[in-house]
């Protein structure tokens, strides 16, 4: 059974399951997978599914009324956003991206890098925003990384970014590891900021915990996708951008319309002012128009019960874990990570260890919680830095086995140069608000199969 939590909190999430995720319990599967995906609810396919039936929108360039449809819907998903971050449209703009990964590169591609403006990226990043890196080294800009602990949280980070040099440039981290849950310090914001760097924060790793967790923290440069929060819409992401960090940016190109007027005869261009002149073209407009109902559906759920709520989820994740052991009591899991809550969101990535302590290879595990219905990830996560510190990886054994392996690169290659003793990759559980104790009971059966030898491996 759960940890306690409020009756109240407890009947409410159990009705929401029935209500709006009904299909989870009609397919049989347990889904814990939300840090790569959000399920979209019934309440907002319905919503969708008449919006599409009834609603006549056009190309938002235009003047006719379903253009102009088009763009009230943009506005209200604009203005969805801002509330929900606790952010104000006197000070931000809004660009609608393809995902996060777009407003990521969105930022990249356009930033002033240079040999006295560096970039500097926390170890654990998604690969999305380690690709910095190309632009900036493209530009001479020298590029800096802040360490992990072993715990996999930020060592120091704000000594370690005093003692950098240039003094200035883009720190870009992100708000909660997307590998371990870990909730690095947004207070980092207003430090780096100070010493005359410029934030960008990979947002995509809160999931089902949403913006409110971004609430108070005046980023220059906030990338998050929609699905990640509520699964509907897909293809559609934000850059969150202050006016004044948005006006540093230098466009490498313009589209169809981000721009005032081009020119083909005088070979000139002029970009539009402010987040039109960031679009790629022609936003995802209806995809853009269901953004509002998946904030309707974070509202009803309320920051603070969904928190208590995926709190509670977690210590009894963890908890349960832990207490799983081979007859000859030696453990069955290894977790990474925070030990407990603190610094910790709902995203628990662990390995499943053999009695001698030899980890569990992750795709063994996968097939088993196919076979059972049980939706979880495996793998590195699209987070190399964090995974190699939570691995213990070192320089030079990555290099001897990248060398051996060479040009026909595969983990299971990489992973017997790396030798059996040696984790290449995890098992990640990750919760969210349909989750219920039942899909608990269900991973951790999974996990204690393997410690009572009904799992094949």
């Amino acid at each position: 059974m759960l940890s306690p939590v409020e009756t109240g909190d407890e009947a409410f999430f159990e009705e929401l399951r029935a209500r709006e995720f009904e299909r989870l319990d009609r397919h049989g599967i347990a889904y814990l997978d939300f840090a790569a995906s959000g399920l979209h609810s019934a309440s907002q396919a319905s919503a969708y599914s008449s919006l599409l039936a009834d609603g006549l929108l056009g190309n938002p360039h235009s003047e006719h009324q379903p253009s102009r449809d088009s763009m009230a819907a943009i506005e209200a998903a604009r203005r969805c956003v801002l509330a929900a971050a606790g952010l104000s449209e006197l000070d931000y703009s809004v660009c609608f991206t393809a995902n996060t990964s777009a407003a990521v590169k969105l930022v990249a591609e356009a930033y002033p890098f240079g040999a006295r403006r560096g970039l500097v990226l926390s170890r654990d990043n998604h690969n999305s925003v380690n690709g910095i890196r190309e632009f900036a080294r493209a530009a001479g800009a020298p590029v800096s990384i802040l360490p992990l602990t072993h715990d996999l949280r930020l060592d120091s980070p704000e000594e370690r970014l005093a003692a950098l040099r240039p003094e200035a440039g883009l720190l870009a981290y992100p708000a909660q590891s997307n590998f371990s849950g870990v909730k690095h310090p947004l207070g980092l914001i207003a430090a780096a900021r100070a010493k005359g760097y410029d934030v960008l924060i990979d947002a995509a790793g809160l999931s089902a915990g949403g913006c409110a967790g971004l609430r108070g923290f005046e980023a220059d440069f906030i990338a998050l996708s929609f699905y990640k929060l509520f699964g509907l819409p897909t293809g559609v992401g934000v850059l969150l951008a202050r006016h004044d960090a948005l006006a540093r940016l230098r466009r490498p190109w313009f589209a169809g319309g981000t721009v005032d007027f081009v020119s083909v005869e005088l070979d000139r261009h002029r970009l539009q002012a402010g987040a039109e002149g960031f679009h790629d073209g022609t936003p995802n407009f209806l995809g853009i128009a269901a953004v509002p109902a998946g904030f309707a559906l974070l509202d009803e759920l309320g920051s603070e019960r969904l928190a208590r709520r995926l709190n509670a989820l977690t210590e009894e994740l963890l908890s349960r874990l832990r207490g799983l052991s081979h007859p000859s009591g030696a453990p069955v899991v290894q977790l990474y990570g925070p030990p407990g809550l603190e610094d910790r969101g709902a995203t628990v990535a662990f390995n499943v260890l053999t009695l001698e302590g030899r980890p569990v290879p992750f795709a063994a595990v996968e097939r088993q919680a196919r076979s059972l219905g049980v939706a979880l990830r495996g793998g590195c996560f699209c987070n190399p830095g964090a995974s190699e510190a939570a691995f213990g990886f070192r320089g030079a054994d990555v290099q001897r086995c990248l060398a051996a392996v060479g040009t026909d690169f595969s983990v299971g290659r990489f992973a017997r140069c790396m030798g059996p003793d040696r984790a290449v990759g995890a098992l990640r559980i990750s919760l969210g608000y349909p989750t219920v104790a039942a899909d608990l009971d269900r991973a951790v059966g999974l996990v204690h199969s393997f410690a009572v030898g009904r799992a094949v491996a």
